[in-house]
């Protein structure tokens, strides 16, 4: 072959090559559409594949602009000379471009560097992005049309990633929100009233001179929370003093055998205070009629009462203010219905309203202790009570009908009333045919004293009730329970026949299921679904059902479901977020928490219940994109299980007192209560997934009391074919996590901290395990933990903004400190480690749950149900995709993603650098709401589900949160004043904050007799004299190469927390092969942050500290092992650390 052939065959070989490169981003481009993603999200993923289509991928870069989204590749530079621009516009004219540059200067081609064929790429896929944004937009108003339809109006619980979050506020309404109406409501009460009356007239009310005790009486018997104050005063001197002084809601006038005085000194009252009603309360029959025709000429009073020896009626004046003041407010928010009694004769409405005001409040009070035990709820709920109105006339009564006749209730009515200024004889009657045109179906009461007109009452389809009778009460009582939605619900047939009682809401949905399609027709043309729930406080459903009819749905069995859905909708609503009694739940879902027993759910328990609360009282999708925050579905079993097993089986002696092989062997043979079990059989046939059983101590987690990773955590496979065996590896798994309380671990630890072994009682948490099946094995694609604070930062990372550590397959792999990948949530793009730590301590393998570990060892430990895969099972598995990279050891480089042949490294970099979903944000979010909720640095731990959902989104899942430190960071270092020959240490990488001067006692891993393959032997003597100072009740301060705490024993000592309990400070120094990155466990950093333990790392080789051997040295021997020391020093070591600063030293007293 000539030269000019190679050239052309070189040129065929190049063109070809390109070609295919633009056919491939083409094809990349409609993959990714068809995933249709969100706008932004969908940009940012074609952008970051524009770059390898072009001819100098290395050096290229790319952005994508649309209205308001923009994305681009890393290195783009706005000002590169060379770019390539396409413009596009969707359907509602946003427009947009896509700029391609190359960031070096390359030789021209048909358009400066660029080819033909890459400005034809540029076109089509411009075109590919127009169709697919005017696809989605079209898609989204429709789906907005929609949801117009059905909306229903909710108060804004989004949370910005920038904006401030105001996160209690939002955090209260979404807990609070099927109460939060009932706070609105009434916002009028009377609280200061200014009683007018003689001493004389007063102590004719109540001879026994305790007169505001009996005036307002019944406040107590209703148990009522606001008591209004009463001022007396007697004289007119008095009254305008009191007036002039403070605000009075109310003036109530007692008139005596003085009628001309108090017309006088209301009208000079009315004069100087139009704004405040005054009552008048006579005891004289020919007063009162008096009064009546001196009112209708003048405004010196508003309302005029009889005292009949009954002081209930004070209680009837006050609420009938507070009813007519509240009522646009109460009727407008929360639909409150009223109840209409007209009537025009002071001494009838006298006995009727407190009759009535009694009988609705006693019937509200009996339906509310029903239905909840919260004491505040109960008193909020009463706000939500029928109003009562007034009226005195035809046109009063009229006027009120026409504004509110959708909240009537029911309307009790007298037959003889004033009508257009005249008494007449029919105005009763004649209102209630007026009303019977409008609402045929409106319970009705004519009362009066003629008996004759009962039958005139029974036509127009109203009850009748003689205002002479001597069983009035009971009649009007029977009346309000029947027909007024008060008591159980009856269903009945329209003949009147009863079908079933429903004394609950569950019981109402049980029954609802089932009645025939008469019945169901009947309540609701009757209205007396939303009656009954109106009545119940059921507000939000009532709110949903008040206006719909029957004419609004096609058939009975479509109003039926509807019904039950929205029952079920709002009790789903109401208990997202909530721990939820086993009882009350009919499915286990992820939006709530299940209650199996009674008692604290423990430290781990209130921290995943915090987090359920918190997730479903915001809106986080705004700040999160394709991604859906979650919790696994849960169940919660309270101390008093732990504390009825112990007693019941007799354990406490043994567990006190034997071995705790001893002890797991008696836990495994005693009992749960039936109760549990029962209750766990019918859970059990809700999950056909993993479960894993948690410890949740009372301390566990906790602020002050940390014991994290002292008790145990089993996982199970849960996939026994035999239920009952799986029953029982259940029940088995829950006693171990009990048994755990008393390992030599747990009182071990128990005692370092000074606490009983009798003091922690034990929760247990049940969780579904994340992840999805492959094969035999089950598994998330990622799990990890995150703290807010970084107390290791590099580059141009700070500590505020924290760090994260996440791995392939179970969270077990992290939290035990092996090699998982840690990266800061802030800048995920940044390589903590160099190139050789990134491809010598990469993921090597991980944690699954062994699905065909049919039958399992509780007493192998928390790994029994569990397999360690390789990680090229995982790829084998298609779940290491965007987990990995390829190392390229010929080009010393890494490639993202795992097309390639070659080694793989585990750094989610498609994750990470380029946002293949946006986790880091998400944990960054998510760090800044829990520290801010929590008030101080905070850990989590999560899970995440690559596999899109219905949404196209990927999940993830908030599994655990707890506090990261419990002291305060304000202890100060000034660097200017150290003198560094004083000191025995000096560390610029430290954790924990404040001053420790009981140290006398150093123990230290001998540099000359350390062998890296002899670690396991090094924990152990470390053990031994721990054991030691613990009994000596001696602190001390610990010394050695490498990581502490690390299951990898060549690259740290692996010791567990009990080894070392009675260490005050940790200091890791720098030794050959192993590395100082601080990726201990999350268990073992969790007590050494909560305990605020010095951790301190000195690498000589970055010069970032020092420690003086010298004097270590050459202090006490007090014991000489074969790879450690025991030194003590004659006097306390000061141990200084600033937790800002992140410096410690350490020096002689």
């Amino acid at each position: 072959m000539n030269s000019q052939d190679q050239k052309d065959f070189e040129r065929l070989v190049f063109e070809n090559r390109e070609r295919l490169k633009e056919l491939a981003a083409i094809n990349k481009t409609t993959s990714i559409i068809k995933e249709n993603k969100p706008i932004g999200d969908t940009l940012q993923h074609i952008c970051m594949i524009l770059p390898n289509a072009m001819q100098y991928p290395e050096n290229t870069s790319a952005r994508i602009e649309f209205g308001p989204f923009s994305t681009e590749t890393p290195e783009y530079d706005k000002k590169a000379p060379d770019q390539l621009h396409r413009n596009f516009t969707s359907i509602d004219n946003i427009k947009g471009q896509i700029i391609v540059q190359y960031n070096s200067k390359f030789p021209d081609a048909d358009d400066g560097p660029f080819l033909n064929e890459e400005q034809n790429l540029l076109n089509n896929i411009a075109s590919l992005i127009t169709g697919y944004i005017n696809s989605y937009k079209a898609k989204q108003v429709f789906t907005n049309h929609l949801q117009r339809e059905q909306d229903v109006e909710m108060v804004d619980t989004s949370v910005s990633a920038d904006k401030g979050m105001q996160l209690f506020q939002k955090y209260l309404y979404r807990q609070n929100f099927d109460r939060d109406v009932f706070h609105d409501l009434m916002p009028f009460k009377v609280k200061e009233i200014l009683l007018i009356a003689t001493l004389y007239d007063a102590y004719s009310i109540e001879k026994e001179g305790r007169f505001a005790e009996h005036v307002l009486g019944e406040y107590q018997q209703l148990n009522l929370s606001s008591f209004p104050r009463i001022t007396g005063v007697s004289t007119e001197e008095e009254i305008f003093s009191q007036l002039q002084s403070k605000h009075f809601d109310l003036i109530i006038y007692m008139i005596g055998a003085d009628m001309k005085t108090p017309f006088q000194l209301c009208k000079k009252i009315k004069d100087e205070y139009p704004y405040i009603p005054v009552y008048f309360l006579v005891n004289n029959k020919s007063f009162q009629t008096e009064m009546l025709h001196v009112g209708q000429n003048n405004c010196f009073f508003d309302k005029i009462f009889y005292w009949n020896g009954e002081p209930s009626v004070f209680f009837a004046m006050v609420k009938h203010l507070e009813d007519k003041v509240n009522l646009d407010n109460d009727t407008n928010l929360a639909l409150v219905r009223i109840i209409l009694l007209v009537e025009d004769d002071p001494r009838y409405y006298s006995r009727y309203l407190p009759l009535l005001y009694s009988i609705v409040m006693e019937q509200t009070k009996r339906i509310i202790d029903d239905v909840t035990t919260d004491e505040l709820y109960k008193i909020l709920k009463l706000r939500g009570r029928p109003k009562i109105l007034l009226a005195s006339s035809y046109e009063e009564a009229e006027s009120i009908i026409s504004k509110y006749e959708e909240f009537l209730l029911c309307l009790i009515t007298d037959v003889k009333f004033e009508r257009k200024g005249k008494i007449c004889p029919t105005a009763g009657f004649d209102l209630v045919k007026s009303l019977r045109c409008r609402m045929k179906d409106l319970p009705i009461i004519i009362q009066s004293s003629d008996i004759e007109n009962s039958e005139q009452a029974f036509k127009l389809k109203s009850t009748f009730i003689d205002k002479n009778s001597e069983t009035l009460t009971t009649e009007i009582r029977s009346f309000i329970s029947y027909y007024l939605g008060f008591g159980n619900f009856t269903y009945r047939t329209p003949d009147g026949r009863e079908i079933a009682v429903a004394r609950t809401l569950k019981e109402f949905e049980s029954h609802l299921r089932n009645i025939p399609d008469e019945s169901l027709l009947y309540h609701a043309k009757h209205n007396h679904f939303s009656l009954w729930l109106m009545a119940r406080g059921e507000i939000q459903v009532a709110k949903i059902l008040g206006p719909k009819s029957v004419i609004d749905f096609k058939s009975p069995e479509e109003i039926r479901r509807f019904l039950i859905q929205i029952i079920q909708q709002h009790r789903n609503e109401r208990n997202k977020g909530r721990v939820v009694n086993f009882e009350d739940i009919d499915y286990f879902e992820e939006g709530n928490i299940i209650s199996l027993s009674s008692g604290s759910i423990g430290g781990k328990g209130r921290g995943i219940s915090f987090i359920n609360s918190l997730i479903y009282s915001f809106d986080f999708s705004k700040s999160f994109g394709n991604i859906n925050l979650k919790t696994p579905r849960t169940a919660v079993i309270g101390v008093e299980e732990f504390e009825s097993f112990m007693q019941r089986n007799q354990l406490w002696e043994v567990a006190l007192s034997e071995s705790f092989e001893v002890i797991a062997n008696r836990f495994m043979e005693a009992k749960l209560s039936e109760g549990l079990i029962k209750k766990l059989k019918k859970l059990l046939k809700m999950i056909n997934k993993p479960l894993a059983v948690r410890s949740s101590g009372l301390f566990e987690d906790s602020m002050r009391q940390p014991f994290a990773g002292i008790f145990e955590t089993y996982l199970l496979p849960n996939s026994h074919p035999n239920y009952d065996i799986r029953l029982q590896q259940l029940c088995n798994a829950i006693k171990m996590v009990y048994a755990s309380v008393f390992s030599d671990v747990a009182k071990g630890y128990i005692e370092a901290v000074n606490y009983k072994i009798e003091e922690e009682k034990m929760a247990i948490v049940l969780q579904e395990v994340v992840g999805t099946q492959y094969g035999n094995y089950y598994y998330p694609h990622i799990s990890g933990t995150a703290q807010s604070y970084n107390y290791y930062p590099v580059s141009d990372m700070k500590p505020e903004e924290g760090v994260a550590v996440m791995a392939v397959g179970l969270g077990k792999y992290v939290v035990e400190g092996e090699k998982a990948y840690r990266f800061s949530p802030a800048m995920p793009g940044v390589e903590i480690n160099s190139m050789k730590d990134l491809v010598k301590n990469s993921q090597v393998d991980f944690f699954a749950v062994d699905l065909s570990k049919h039958d399992i060892n509780l007493m192998e430990g928390d790994t029994a149900g569990l397999a360690r895969l390789d990680i090229y099972d995982a790829e084998s598995h298609g779940t290491l995709k965007h987990c990995a990279s390829v190392f390229d050891p010929d080009n010393n480089s890494i490639s993202p993603g795992i097309d390639k042949m070659g080694p793989r490294i585990v750094n989610f970099a498609n994750i990470l650098k380029y946002d293949y979903i946006p986790l880091a944000k998400t944990i960054s979010v998510l760090l800044n709401i829990v520290r801010e909720s929590m008030g101080s640095p905070v850990e989590i731990e999560y899970a995440v589900d690559l596999n899109p959902n219905d949404d196209y989104k990927a999940s993830f899942y908030l599994l655990q949160i707890k506090p990261l430190i419990g002291d305060n960071m304000d202890y100060d270092i000034n660097t200017d004043e150290l003198n560094k020959d004083d000191l025995m240490l000096y560390a610029e990488r430290s954790m924990g904050n404040g001053r420790i001067d009981e140290v006398c006692d150093v123990i230290f891993v001998k540099y000359d007799s350390f062998d890296k393959t002899k670690t396991i032997e090094i924990a152990a003597e470390i053990e031994k004299l721990n054991a030691k100072l613990g009994g000596e009740k001696r602190k001390y301060l610990l010394l050695g190469p490498g990581r502490w705490g690390t299951r990898d024993r060549f690259i740290g000592i692996p010791v567990v927390w009990h080894q070392i309990s009675n260490a005050k400070a940790i200091v890791e120094t720098g030794h050959d092969d192993f590395p100082l990155d601080a990726s201990m466990g999350s268990h073992f950093f969790h007590n050494v942050t909560s305990l605020n333990i010095g951790y301190f790392s000195i690498d000589p080789i970055s010069n970032n500290g020092f420690i003086n051997w010298d004097k270590i040295k050459k202090q006490e021997i007090v014991q000489d092992l074969f790879y450690t020391r025991h030194v003590r020093f004659k006097t306390p070591l000061n141990i200084r650390m600033d937790g800002k600063k992140r410096i410690a030293v350490i020096s002689e007293q």
